[in-house]
């Protein structure tokens, strides 16, 4: 199940809204009363979604939860940017054999 934060930024997304600022633009709440997270204040300019709203993103938000998983390997296992440069400068097509790998060994869903 994916997180609330993530639904609320694909519903956003869905509706013409590319940035959420769970500082200012919604603040989520938890009163640990086993009820989980929910909206306490909603400041955009597009409709607060509903729970049937939310749970239209559910795949949506799954997936990229996951690929958000994948993003995270992948950057660790390609190193600092100053390596893959003189890695590249190197040897171009070992450097692009050991990124393939990585993707392959990774693949975003």
């Amino acid at each position: 199940m994916a997180n609330l934060s993530t639904k609320i930024k694909m519903y956003c997304d869905a509706n013409g809204v590319s940035e959420v600022d769970f500082l200012k633009d919604v603040m989520l709440q938890d009163d640990s009363d086993g009820n989980g997270a929910y909206i306490k204040e909603w400041n955009l300019d597009i409709a607060q979604p509903n729970d049937a709203q939310l749970s239209e993103q559910e795949t949506a938000a799954n997936t990229e939860e996951a690929n958000n998983v994948v993003r995270s390997t992948r950057r660790t296992a390609y190193g600092n940017i100053g390596e893959q440069l003189d890695e590249i400068y190197k040897d171009i097509d070992a450097w692009k054999a050991r990124i393939k790998s990585i993707k392959d060994a990774n693949p975003k869903g």
